[in-house]
């Protein structure tokens, strides 16, 4: 099964970090890593806008979109895993976990996707939030293979 972060802007401050753990993602899933630039000039509104546009234009059909907002649906890591296995068993070709920028997503582009996560009720900077992603994405596949890398419970 195919899943991507489409992120928008590069990692910077914690790309190292981010690196690691893509490459390790894609150990267990046919990952990619997605960015679309940052829209620069007016308010918050219209660079929301421009940003989803290009969001948009990054989108493989067949893929579940799955915003990522402090408002969203809260997984544990074993739900997360969980959901991820019966998604690839599903009709689904793959899922995009999706990452706004500085003003987050587009109210309307949150609206089309399939759902929304929430990684934490604080906001976090969009690399930390990549970071996050990217790491959760690994510890779900070694859950789900039993590795010993996930130690919780839950």
């Amino acid at each position: 099964m195919r899943i991507s972060i489409v992120a928008v802007g590069r990692a910077r401050a914690l790309a190292a970090g981010i690196e690691d753990f893509e490459r390790r993602a894609a150990r267990y899933w046919r990952f990619e890593s997605i960015e679309v630039p940052q829209a620069r000039g007016g308010t918050s509104a219209e660079v929301c806008r421009r940003e989803a546009d290009n969001i948009r234009a990054r989108l493989r059909p067949g893929h579940l979109r799955v915003a990522l907002t402090r408002a969203g649906r809260h997984y544990s890591s074993l739900q997360l895993a969980r959901w991820l296995e019966r998604l690839s068993i599903g009709p689904e070709r793959g899922a995009h976990f999706i990452i706004g920028g500085a003003f987050g997503l587009d109210a309307n582009l949150v609206e089309e996707c399939d759902l929304s996560l929430s990684l934490s009720p604080f906001t976090l900077p969009h690399d930390l939030a990549r970071l996050v992603m990217a790491e959760q994405l690994y510890r779900a596949g070694t859950i789900l293979r039993r590795e010993p890398y996930h130690k919780g419970r839950d």
